[in-house]
């Protein structure tokens, strides 16, 4: 029998602590966001839906996509019992420098429209975490503000080959003028990927006003006073080159740039380069035969072509190729903490994170980018520990199993996969 009492006065104050509450609404919502998918949906519910749609988006069916965040969710851990982790070092050295996590934040278009600080929240929050940011072509702040929000930590710079030369020639001097370390030469976008929620939502630089967009923002009329009181939205860095966005949009996409383009960029750059769109093992390896720095495994994150290769997938079969010889680094579909483990236990050295980042942005600004950062820290420290590694040196492939749901059929592709 259990033996019963009345209860004492000073145990129920015990469980009736009351947690203090918060004030600041932002910071309510963010400490609430435990995940990145939690961060997307409060990105969704803040956000009109073209905008939102244009990040979470991806081409056509969205095949890839999809396909590249099953990956992640099929892989099998091997941890190592009775090993003792309780100081994880998740630091590594990145094409040259440090690096105090094994990702850094990818080149994103249009970053404003998501929430207005862009990428001066995303440059500055990555200066804080000690990771690098990437800034893209067809970005929203130039060059100098992002230096300006990131003066003292790692800053690269993403390059479309345009149809007028001159105006890629003039962003890599000005982006070695500002003291950018490494520049990421973008291979995989000889036309636009059809990117159909877009089409199906009117969408468009700038935002063009109709019955649906205007009914959209009802709800979310935070996102509108901060579209219309801060600066025009455009592409800062290609603002002083003439031509409508369409125009320019055009003109960052073409289909006859070739090695011998990439052989010029090169001589003008005097920092580290690296080759991002690689979706094959010959590719990567004749890239590193030609001497680059580094190559990044990517699809585009889904957004160019359908059914494209796995990137995550394609990982193990490059690292042994090149892997000796240069930088490997992959994206596309990252969403947790442990993606970017297995990515670094099956060889990778680096990891780039898109869509996360931009979830943490358009959840709340520079704040939203911190609780990106600071929720894929805490699951990489907790996926190490629970694996029995101390430092991403001890990853290895042993750890990791990559379960399959698509396996080639007949001979067709399998020099490009695993």
């Amino acid at each position: 029998m259990v033996q019963r009492q009345l209860p004492k006065v000073n145990e129920l104050l015990e469980l009736m602590r009351f947690k203090k509450p918060e004030l600041d609404a932002r910071k309510r919502r963010l400490d609430a966001a435990l995940t990145i998918a939690d961060l997307r949906t409060i990105a969704k519910r803040r956000t009109p839906k073209a905008a939102f749609d244009y990040t979470d988006g991806a081409a056509e069916g969205e095949f890839s996509l999809g396909r590249a965040r099953r990956a992640f969710e099929d892989v099998e851990f091997h941890p190592d019992i009775l090993r003792p982790a309780a100081d994880v070092d998740t630091s590594c050295e990145i094409l040259g420098a440090p690096s105090a996590l094994p990702f850094g934040i990818a080149p994103t278009g249009f970053t404003r429209l998501m929430q207005t600080e862009g990428e001066t929240a995303g440059a500055s929050a990555a200066a804080a975490a000690g990771i690098p940011f990437t800034l893209s072509t067809l970005g929203t702040t130039s060059i100098e503000d992002v230096k300006a929000a990131n003066p003292v930590g790692r800053n690269w710079f993403q390059l479309y080959v345009m149809r007028q030369r001159e105006i890629s020639y003039g962003l890599v001097e000005r982006a070695a003028r500002a003291g950018f370390d490494t520049l990421m030469f973008t291979v995989d976008t000889p036309i636009a990927g059809a990117r159909l929620r877009d089409k199906r939502n009117g969408f468009s630089i700038p935002p063009q006003l109709t019955v649906g967009t205007i009914v959209n923002a009802i709800p979310r009329p935070w996102w509108w006073i901060d579209f219309l009181t801060t600066p025009k939205l455009e592409f800062a860095s290609l603002s002083t080159t003439g031509g409508t966005v369409g125009e320019l949009l055009n003109a960052a996409m073409d289909p006859t740039i070739g090695y011998d383009d990439l052989d010029i960029i090169r001589g003008m750059w005097p920092g580290k380069i690296v080759v991002k769109g690689v979706q094959n093992v010959q590719d990567a390896a004749r890239l590193v035969d030609l001497g680059v720095d580094g190559i990044v495994l990517s699809n585009h994150g889904g957004r160019q072509l359908d059914r494209a290769p796995i990137p995550f997938h394609l990982l193990p079969k490059v690292v042994r190729e090149v892997g000796k010889d240069a930088t490997v680094m992959v994206d596309t579909g990252i969403m947790n903490g442990a993606d970017i483990v297995a990515s670094v236990a099956l060889g990778a050295t680096f990891t780039l994170i898109g869509r996360a980042y931009l979830y943490g942005l358009m959840a709340g600004g520079r704040q939203g980018v911190d609780r990106t950062i600071a929720i894929l820290r805490s699951e990489i420290e907790r996926t190490m520990t629970l694996l029995g590694v101390s430092s991403l040196a001890e990853l290895e492939p042993r750890h990791v199993t990559q379960l399959t749901r698509l396996v080639p059929v007949g001979g067709q592709g399998q020099d490009a996969r695993v």
